[in-house]
């Protein structure tokens, strides 16, 4: 009986309230390293759906700086929050071609590089949309993440990474 309840429990932890993330590639280099386990707290910003890729109760979302989890081609991807909605998005190609990323609340800016097909698929978004958020790998040249696969929407961020986060 007791086996029972411990099975029981450490299932219901590890389905709403903790996970463990593997690291597969260099994108989040600095911060994260490739084969690192990395603990998730499902709570951070509501109650996921057993098995699913969204949440069922959302009572926070990501901040910027937050290294979130979401399922992407349904695998669990992780990455850096650098924009919320309504955050303006301005593009250059003086020196190649780049987003500026301005924070809407607090006008502080993030310059990061795009590749052709980036820069021609994100070009006509001027700004955050409503309920998504703009996240990048920190090691912009070998990451996959929103600058190829568009916004993630905050409803289907499942979690923040307790570790890797501004400042670590």
């Amino acid at each position: 009986m007791l086996i029972a309840f411990g099975l029981c429990l450490g299932a219901a932890l590890k389905l709403f309230v903790f996970d463990i993330v593997l690291v597969s590639g260099a994108s989040m280099e600095q911060s994260l390293h490739k084969g690192e386990l990395i603990p998730v707290y499902k709570l951070a910003y509501g109650v996921a759906k057993p098995f699913g890729a969204e949440l069922l109760v959302r009572w926070a979302s990501p901040k910027r700086g937050d290294v979130v989890v979401f399922i992407v081609r349904g695998a669990p991807v992780i990455k850096r929050c650098v924009a919320l909605a309504g955050d303006a998005l301005e593009y250059s190609s003086d020196s190649g071609h780049s987003v500026r990323v301005t924070d809407a609340a607090h006008s502080r800016a993030l310059e990061i590089p795009l590749s052709e097909r980036q820069y021609q698929q994100m070009k006509y978004s001027s700004a955050v949309p409503d309920g998504t958020l703009f996240a990048v790998g920190d090691n912009y040249r070998e990451s996959v993440d929103s600058r190829d696969y568009g916004f993630v929407l905050v409803q289907r961020t499942l979690g923040k990474a307790l570790r890797g986060a501004s400042g670590e």
